[in-house]
């Protein structure tokens, strides 16, 4: 017997890949080679001949690496774009990576004070640092990521035998504009798989690969070639060759190397862009930038650059980024501040900063106590920013104050250029993922200030949003953020999270539930607000179809007939009618959408009350574990709502309502608040013959047959039980799962689409990350981990496609049976209006990202990294 074949016989039998692998899917077609099932002279042989053929790439070079003193980085990553863009069956394969793959953190145990998957992190990937620092640097330290090599050190041995053998590359999944991320040395049950070499070249380098650039030279260059439609963007819309040679930096830019493919071309825009804005005529830019894994680079642009660039103060510094309003379309122009009377020191703090800034223009106006329905319409004409929180502005020299700052915040970005409510609150999840939590909790106080000021949350802080709420997420985001605190200042931030539940309380019962936003008869709440004409803050010929026909009639143009309207000049009661369910479907932050369309004001929604199920539930659990189980309350207000039929014993004589101040509120009062909210759900809003949740018309006392994803947010608030979160999921879920994650309702709900009936942005097929977020927590709430993973990898899918393929854009808001940016709705989409280089993306997109890592395993993220259809990853037949 040879002495191979004792060898063999001795070895002990291995034990086959676990099902768990990653490679198990995909794999290359040459297959794993197995140590243990080759004969070792055979091994041996194999060894050198892939040694020779080592010997001849490296000798095939004639670049010497130890001439050069550029500081060569260490690459957090192996995705290799170009090697995907040339047609190749197999990546190029560089040094294995050094940063360890992301952690794949399990959730804690819950905290009473936080909902489920509120307590998630997600680990980053921050070696590289933003451009502000790269191109801040010396030309020569102008590199990109970080660690370095020195002239005359010694570049590792890529090659080595034990590193080789753990190298592997997988099969190509898309033949343009992407590449593949390397997998870490893969060991799976003491079985070591590697790669069979081909007998082709294999480009091997010792050292990342950087590139010397002329700037203004290179960007023009790349825009004449390949930004063939003339947007400032590489895109795979563009026709051009997708391919540019650039010089390298161990040959002084003598020989070239090709970049290919859409993201690396984008990419390079990208950095030049960011070279020009600071100064640079030439950089020595590192290839790692250019083939970064997108999921990280995404993850990265929006923690390090998006969040800062939407953040906005109002104050002397930075009322220059607040002021302008691309929605004011009245004809006075001028910027104006609106402050609440009662807050003296900071109107004497903008008037100051008027008078010391001419150039800004700035009109400063009180606004009165009471806020009308008339008073918000004679502003139309003058419409203005609304004031929010500040703090003290202290020196730290001194610790004198020197008067008044602004307190941080983010908006959504594009049009909306303000503080708004539900976009805020999203945003705020994303913030606290990227451990951003003093910018989330500057959100808690804005919203605080505007239900003591302007009597609710606003839809945002312009004067014509002064009579509209939005969807409440207060309490929530509240108790998130107090959970992430310091613990150091432990009374400190009791005040705060009093502070905050004290206006959630005042909230609830002044605007959800008083009139005309309660429904007596049902106990539960509706989206109406009250007003007067038509919305100002819409696009100018957004309502024209709806006004023609009655301008037609009194004789009169548009603008004019708009007018004497508002005015109450002419009455027409229908109008009326269709303008109180409008101003609803708005505050309601679904505009537009045939759920809602002339009776939204009607309609006891699943989605309010799941809220206000969660506001009750967070209110009780706050007071019970924070504040002993008493909450006195300051402001004077009417406790409205029914009490509860358990607590009707304590009601006062007469069955008048209570006031706010009279008794402490206790945790029984308001659990029993959500029993009896959830009793009614039931009644009026479930159906169990199809497992979901509808809306119910108040009006004509029955249930709508729209079938709206938000049913699923009664899982997120955890107001459905068992038996209904099961057959939410096993029998409705279904219905609204596509391609892309989520949709906002069904196809059949909608309806035919017609010339005569176009698309409505919140309509099926289009998805939002509201829909998305709020259903990957509540299903993992009920323990549907599986399912909410699934969701949250179809959603990242289709965002890291269009971040890929479309230089870097981040939308408001996709076509997700299409996975598709391009929506063809009443307002388009925002997010894709910029010019070289994405700064903003848009606010709840940038968060549904940060939030939706978090539910990915490792291999999860690394296949979205590697643009796998969610339908190949998970084996789904269509």
């Amino acid at each position: 017997m040879s002495s191979s074949q004792q060898q063999r016989d001795a070895a002990p039998p291995q034990p086959p890949l676990s099902p768990r692998s990653p490679f198990t899917k995909n794999q290359d077609a040459d297959g794993f080679y197995d140590e243990h099932d080759a004969d070792t002279a055979s091994r041996e042989h194999f060894r050198s001949l892939a040694s020779q053929m080592r010997r001849m790439s490296v000798n095939s070079s004639a670049v010497s690496h130890s001439d050069d003193s550029f500081d060569i980085p260490s690459v957090p990553t192996g995705f290799n774009a170009n090697a995907y863009d040339n047609g190749a069956s197999t990546p190029k394969q560089d040094a294995p990576s050094t940063t360890a793959a992301p952690l794949d953190i399990p959730t804690p145990a819950g905290n009473p004070l936080q909902p489920a998957g509120g307590a998630r992190t997600v680990a980053k990937n921050n070696d590289i640092p933003d451009p502000d620092q790269a191109y801040g640097e010396d030309q020569d330290k102008a590199t990109i990521l970080s660690g370095s090599f020195t002239k005359g050190a010694a570049a590792p041995n890529v090659d080595s035998e034990k590193q080789r053998q753990m190298q592997r590359a997988r099969g190509v999944v898309r033949t343009y504009s992407m590449g593949q991320q390397k997998r870490r040395p893969n060991k799976m049950n003491d079985d070591t798989i590697i790669r069979a070499r081909r007998l082709s070249h294999d480009a091997v380098h010792e050292a990342p690969r950087r590139f010397i650039v002329d700037v203004e030279e290179t960007m023009r260059l790349v825009l004449e070639q390949e930004d063939t439609d003339g947007n400032f963007q590489i895109c795979i819309t563009d026709s051009g060759p997708k391919v540019l040679s650039l010089g390298t930096a161990t040959s002084n830019g003598y020989k070239g190397f090709d970049i290919r493919g859409t993201y690396m071309l984008s990419n390079l825009l990208q950095e030049l862009a960011l070279a020009r804005e600071h100064g640079r005529k030439r950089i020595v830019l590192d290839e790692a930038r250019l083939t970064e894994n997108p999921v990280d680079r995404l993850s990265r642009m929006i923690s390090q650059s998006f969040w800062h660039n939407l953040t906005r103060r109002i104050d002397g510094d930075g009322l220059d980024a607040i002021l302008s309003d691309p929605k004011n379309r009245s004809k006075s122009q001028n910027p104006r501040i609106y402050v609440p009377a009662s807050e003296t020191e900071m109107l004497d703090y903008y008037r100051k900063v008027a008078h010391d800034r001419p150039s800004l223009n700035l009109s400063v106006e009180a606004l009165p106590p009471t806020i009308t329905p008339e008073f918000t319409r004679d502003l139309n004409d003058r419409p203005g920013l609304l004031a929010l929180a500040m703090r003290d502005d202290i020196d730290p020299s001194t610790g004198e104050k020197r008067g008044l700052k602004g307190i941080p915040f983010v908006v959504p970005g594009a049009r909306f250029n303000e503080l708004y409510n539900w976009d805020s609150y999203f945003i705020a999840l994303g913030l606290v993922v990227d451990n951003l939590v003093d910018l989330a909790k500057g959100i808690v106080d804005h919203f605080i200030f505007e239900i003591k000021h302007y009597g609710k949350i606003l839809n945002g802080n312009r004067t014509y949003y002064l009579m509209r709420a939005q969807p409440p997420f207060l309490t929530d985001l509240a108790l998130q953020v107090y959970s992430r605190l310091d613990p150091a200042d432990d009374a400190e931030n009791k005040e705060w999270l009093r502070s905050a539940i004290r206006a959630a309380i005042k909230e609830y019962h002044t605007v959800w539930m008083s009139e005309p936003r309660y429904d007596a008869k049902t106990q539960l709440s509706r989206y109406r607000p009250e007003g007067l004409g038509v919305p100002p803050e819409t696009e100018a010929s957004h309502f024209t179809h709806v006004l023609r026909p009655y301008a037609e009639k009194h004789g009169c143009s548009v603008n004019e007939f708009t007018r004497k309207y508002n005015f109450g000049e002419v009455k027409e009661p229908e109008l009326d009618l269709y303008f109180m369910h409008d101003r609803a479907v708005r505050e309601s932050g679904h505009d537009t959408t045939y759920r809602f369309e002339k009776r939204c004001a009607d309609l006891a929604t699943i989605d309010l009350n799941a809220l206000l199920y969660k506001y009750e539930v967070d209110i009780a659990t706050a007071i019970r574990e924070v504040f002993d189980d008493s909450l006195e309350l300051v402001d004077d207000f009417t406790l409205n709502g029914p009490l509860p039929p358990s607590m009707a014993a304590s009601a006062p004589a007469g069955g008048k309502p209570s006031r706010s101040t009279e008794t402490p509120q206790t945790s029984a009062e308001w659990f029993a608040r959500a029993a009896h909210r959830k009793a009614q759900v039931d009644r009026y809003c479930w159906n169990d013959g199809m497992g979901l949740y509808y809306d119910y018309d108040t009006r004509t006392e029955e249930q709508s047959v729209y079938e709206s994803v938000t049913a699923f947010w009664a899982m997120w608030a955890g107001m459905a039980s068992e038996d209904q979160a099961a057959k939410l999921v096993h029998r409705s879920l279904k219905r609204f799962e596509v391609q892309g994650g989520l949709v906002s309702g069904t196809e059949d709900s909608r309806g035919k689409i017609s010339l005569d009936r176009p698309n409505r942005q919140w309509d099926y097929p289009y998805a939002w990350p509201p829909h998305n977020v709020l259903a990957w927590v509540g299903l993992e709430r009920y323990g549907y981990l599986e399912e909410a993973r699934r969701l949250a990898y179809r959603w990242l899918y289709m965002m890291t496609v269009a971040f890929v393929d479309f230089n870097g854009t981040v939308p408001e808001k996709f076509d997700a049976v299409n996975l598709s940016h391009m929506v063809d709705a009443e307002y388009g989409n925002q997010g894709l209006d910029f010019a070289f280089v994405p700064k903003e993306g848009f606010g709840w997109m940038n968060a549904s990202y940060q939030v939706g890592l978090t539910f990915l395993t490792t291999h999860q993220r690394r296949a979205v990294a590697a643009l796998q259809h969610p339908d190949d990853f998970y084996g789904v037949r269509r």
